[in-house]
């Protein structure tokens, strides 16, 4: 009787394996587990950033506690630096200078990859896929390729680490194919219980950015814009160290972001200090600025040229004339 139990426990592990392997998880559903787990993990790591053309090796450590995450990074060479993401309050510290920078950025996540809970909404601007399966710091991972369906965005992957369903590596792809930014864990490890939360103790240089306002507090407004950008956060503050304000409105896809800043010529000690009008681009990041009135207007985000472009040219002064 003990045998025949046995034999028939092991026939369900075996139409389970079966089943699993008939039914593979899609993309959306690897996705929406690894936003779970980077929700509720406790784990660290050693991370390399690649952007502009730079390579960046730092620590990273992230905790969860009782619905409470904390990211915090660690640079391993100059200039040394530690940032800590606590909710939506991110803050900077320069060990050289001791100043303290603190900004509030509801509209990010994670110091890692920055993916939206609800990914059917993006529907209409990407599609999502399973391309393989491959080894990041030794921890077998899926390949997940989001792929736009326009030109107004960058092609992405994340590899999501199999057992523990954490993003182990991110791609970013310019429109010919050439990788543009790049972010993968060279370690890893999990933790079984929270980490001791970081606070920044320094005071020196502290500075606060202003929370969001109503859009509609803006001088100006975006009359056209790429399927599936939004209007995310808008906020007036001063730049450049003047006290002139800067209008600042942020623009997503929930996978791409771009920010729209119009700011008063007078703002700009010399003509000199201004961008110059046109496009520019650095890695993955292009802008474009040109003269709206007496103001200067800036588009920049994580996009293509093109997109950048598209934006600027919809933005127009409230309560201007034709």
């Amino acid at each position: 009787m003990i045998a025949v139990r046995i034999l028939f426990t092991l026939l369900l592990a075996a139409m389970s394996a079966v089943s699993a392997a008939e039914n593979p998880l899609t993309a959306k559903q690897i996705l929406q587990k690894m936003v779970k787990a980077m929700e509720v993990s406790n784990y660290q790591g050693t991370v390399v950033f690649l952007k502009n053309d730079k390579l960046e090796a730092m620590k990273y450590f992230h905790t969860s506690e009782k619905n409470q995450e904390q990211e915090r990074l660690v640079s391993l060479n100059s200039p040394q630096r530690e940032i800590i993401r606590n909710s939506d309050e991110v803050t900077c510290l320069y060990k050289l200078t001791q100043q303290v920078i603190v900004d509030h950025r509801p509209y990010e996540h994670s110091f890692i990859v920055d993916v939206p809970k609800n990914l059917d909404e993006l529907d209409t601007s990407y599609q999502f896929e399973v391309v393989g399966e491959e080894d990041v710091a030794m921890l077998p991972s899926y390949v997940v390729a989001i792929q736009p369906k326009d030109d107004f965005r960058y092609i992405r992957k994340i590899w999501i680490a199999k057992e523990q369903f954490l993003p182990m590596k991110a791609i970013v792809y310019g429109l010919s194919g050439i990788v543009l930014e790049q972010v993968v864990f060279t370690e890893m490890q999990i933790n079984k219980q929270p980490l001791s939360k970081d606070k920044v103790v320094a005071e020196v240089s502290k500075v606060t950015a202003t929370a969001s306002e109503s859009e509609n507090n803006a001088s100006f407004e975006v009359t056209a814009l790429p399927l599936g950008f939004k209007q995310i956060f808008f906020s007036r503050k001063p730049l450049h160290q003047t006290d002139q304000p800067v209008d600042h409105l942020l623009l997503s896809d929930g996978f791409a972001s771009v920010s729209v800043y119009l700011e008063s010529k007078k703002a700009n000690t010399t003509p000199d200090s201004r961008l110059p009008e046109g496009i520019h681009s650095v890695g993955a990041i292009n802008s474009m600025s040109r003269s709206l009135a007496d103001s200067q207007l800036t588009v920049l985000g994580e996009v293509p040229a093109s997109t950048v472009k598209y934006i600027s040219e919809g933005v127009k002064l409230r309560n201007s004339t034709p």
